[in-house]
């Protein structure tokens, strides 16, 4: 929802201070690590039971995670590597962010409650593996209702009030697997009529037709040399 709404707009907010850190020196893949960072110190706040402070460094990390795309663009740096960087990054902070908060239930609430973040980390995965899958098969799979921004900006309304902490993250993984489920159709759909997919069908029909053909050519020549052994034997 967020990459389809706001992001061409925050792109445009953020472009001159993109600008300004590109005369620092800064690469975007050092906003990148710096990202990392925070996140890594925001897990030991939160899982100690600091989660005001765990706030504080969730934003801080979040921030180069947004500038960084900024940076590159000011610096012409874009790469693939960096993309990959990136996107690698995220997934790390997501999972040491979602493990803080089963650090801090399983020793400050229950064992048991430990388990919705991680089934959160899960179904993240799912969507993120749904939406790499559609893009190495030419096909579509981007928005829903609970992406990473959005389920960022939601931990971080329960970390502002940890008493709502524990049904916000219920509704977060309910909301997370209707993400799942509405990019399994999405791209269920478009592959009904993918070119790419297809492309692949025909490249199979194609297969198919030339190994009956060769069938077809084996057994006409036995039959033909079937006929001649029995002209030579008569």
């Amino acid at each position: 929802m967020f990459d389809g709404r706001f992001r061409t707009p925050i792109e445009k907010a953020i472009r001159p201070v993109g600008m300004l850190l590109r005369r620092t020196g800064m690469s975007p893949d050092h906003l990148t690590i710096l990202g990392i960072l925070f996140a890594i110190a925001a897990a030991f706040a939160i899982g100690n039971g600091a989660l005001q402070g765990g706030l504080a460094l969730v934003i801080l990390a979040a921030l180069p995670d947004m500038l960084d795309g900024a940076l590159a663009k000011a610096s012409n740096s874009a790469s693939q590597r960096g993309a990959f960087f990136d996107s690698v990054v995220d997934r790390v902070t997501d999972s040491v962010l979602f493990g803080g908060v089963a650090w801090f239930f399983a020793s400050e609430k229950s064992p048991y409650l430990a388990l919705l973040p991680m089934a959160i980390m899960g179904v993240s995965s799912l969507i993120s593996y749904e939406r790499a899958k559609a893009e190495a098969l030419g096909l579509y799979a981007k928005g829903g209702l609970m992406e990473r921004a959005e389920r960022i900006i939601v931990l971080c309304i329960g970390l502002l009030f940890d008493s709502l902490l524990v049904p916000i993250l219920w509704i977060m993984l309910v909301l997370t697997v209707v993400t799942a489920i509405q990019r399994f159709i999405q791209v269920w759909r478009q592959a009904e009529v993918s070119s790419t997919t297809q492309a692949k069908r025909d490249v199979k029909k194609v297969r198919r037709m030339s190994r009956q053909s060769a069938r077809a050519s084996r057994r006409q020549l036995s039959v033909v040399s079937r006929q001649r052994k029995r002209q030579r034997n008569g």
